[in-house]
Formats: C-alpha cells, sequence, structure tokens
C-alpha cells in the first residue's frame, strides 16, 4: 500500500483528511480527463449556455413513485432550497448545483454565483458518467466567471477559476496564467499554494510540488495532511527516509488515534524494505 492509498483509507475510515474539494482526486483517470479536456474546446465564458437538464430529466424517469411525489411537492411550492437538498440527499450533487445556480439566477450576487461555483466543481469529483466531467467543468467557469465580474478582488474565486481551466479544459496556460496573477498579490493563499503543488504533481515535477507543500506548512503549520504529499511525492521518488520522515511528522501532529496508529503501521512497512 502506497502513502497516497494510506491517505485515502483515512478519508474512508475516520474521516481525517479534510482535503479541498478543488484539489481532491477526481473520478476519472488521467487518460479519462485528458480525454475530457480535448473535447472541451470551445471558448468557455459567464456567456456559455452548458446546462445540466439532459442529466436532469433522466434522473426524474429514474425516480422512485414516492420519491418523485416528495419532489413534485417541492417544485410545486417553488422551494428551491428544499430541491437543492432533495438532490443532495439522492447523491446528486450535479442536479443540485444546478438548482443552486437556479437560486443565484434569481438572486444575483458574487457570494451566490460563487457557491453555485463551488457546487458544479465538487460534483465533478462524484459523477459517475465521465461525459458530464466537461460539461460540469464549463457550468462551474459559468458560475466564477460571473461571481469574479461582481468581485473582482476575490482571491480564492480566481484561484478556483484558475483549476477549472486547468482540471476541464484544452487551455489549462490560462489557468496557470491566473495563478500566477494571484501569487504577485497573494503569495501566502493556501488554495493557491495547493493548486500549484497539485498540478506539480500531476506533471511529474515532484520536487517543485514538494516545495510548494513545505510553503504551505510554512504558510499554516496546522495543515497537517500536506506532510501526507510530501510523503507521497517522495516515495514516488524513490526516498524512503524522506517518506518516513514526513510521515513521521504526521503522526506526531494528528490528534487522529486510527490515523496515528495505520501510519505508523505503514512506518514499519517501509522500514522492512
Amino acid at each position: 500500500m502506497s502513502a497516497k492509498q494510506t491517505k485515502v483509507l483515512f478519508v474512508a475510515c475516520a474521516l481525517l483528511l479534510s482535503v479541498l474539494l478543488f484539489i481532491a482526486p477526481k473520478t476519472a483517470n488521467d487518460s479519462q480527463k485528458k480525454a475530457s479536456r480535448d473535447q472541451n474546446t470551445e471558448t468557455v465564458s459567464e456567456n456559455n449556455t452548458a446546462n445540466v437538464e439532459v442529466y436532469l430529466k433522466l434522473a426524474l424517469k429514474n425516480l422512485e413513485p414516492k420519491r418523485a411525489k416528495e419532489l413534485d411537492q417541492y417544485q410545486k411550492g417553488n422551494k428551491t432550497d428544499s430541491l437543492i437538498s432533495f438532490w443532495d440527499r439522492s447523491r446528486r450533487p450535479d442536479l443540485a448545483a444546478h438548482f443552486t445556480e437556479e437560486i443565484a439566477k434569481r438572486s444575483p450576487s458574487a457570494q451566490a454565483w460563487i457557491k453555485a461555483g463551488e457546487r458544479y466543481f465538487y460534483a465533478v469529483q462524484f459523477t459517475q458518467d465521465q461525459t458530464e466531467i466537461p460539461l460540469l467543468y464549463k457550468c462551474a467557469l459559468r458560475c466564477y466567471s460571473k461571481g469574479l465580474k461582481m468581485d473582482p478582488k476575490n482571491v480564492d474565486a480566481k484561484v478556483m477559476l484558475a483549476s477549472c481551466y486547468v482540471e476541464g479544459t484544452s487551455d489549462p496556460m490560462k489557468g496557470i496564467s491566473l495563478l500566477r496573477e494571484v501569487e504577485k498579490t497573494d503569495s501566502n493563499n493556501i488554495k493557491l499554494q495547493l493548486n500549484f503543488a497539485f498540478f506539480s504533481m500531476k506533471s511529474g515535477q515532484l520536487d517543485k510540488a514538494i516545495q510548494r507543500f513545505e510553503k504551505v506548512l510554512r504558510i499554516d503549520s496546522n495543515y497537517i495532511e500536506a506532510y501526507l504529499h510530501i510523503a507521497d511525492a517522495n516515495e514516488q521518488r524513490g526516498k524512503t527516509e524522506l517518506t518516513i520522515k514526513a510521515l513521521e511528522k504526521y503522526g506526531a501532529k494528528t490528534g487522529d488515534p486510527t490515523a496515528k496508529a495505520e501510519i505508523y503501521k505503514y512506518i514499519e512497512q517501509l522500514k522492512k524494505r
């Protein structure tokens, strides 16, 4: 089991890794994501009309009668908040995002649009249909763009918009350029540094990734999940001693006894290699 697999185990068993959603591992593998980006070549802006209506119609057809009746009551009462909760309970964050955007359309504000963008971005991680991924990124891009038009100084939204371009379009350099702009004025933004770190990991620039994760720890020493990512990068580099060192630091700082036990168990495995 690798350090990365150990991280996943912690999430499933103890929910200990509160890693930000826009950098969590996606459902699609690298080749699938690349194919999605290649298909997604049209210019994306706040004026794009991408939507998940076709997925909503399909979901409605497959609803059990009892749940369909419940949903109908929410629709008749124009209870959009209830519709969002309904689709969240149904494990369809993509459809919950759709109705979050409907709220933003009716009561437009930077916060409402950015919240809708976050919802679409979150949904990418959980969709079971790989063909939906480019669509969700387009929706997220639209919402973040509209939010930033109203609040151009929102750094976190800029970072998320950049992540959408890198992860979900055929123009990743546009996202990188946005991140570099943010770095000029807010280099201590943790989301920014984490984005750079994970992009470096994905491109095989492990040394740069480690440097970024180390900077995250200098900014916020309590963001101890960074030690797990450093361990993962070092393990990929074949640096067992450095992997162990990073895991030991995490083990010493975590307050989760289950996580601590798993970490030290894995360290013992590494020492026997």
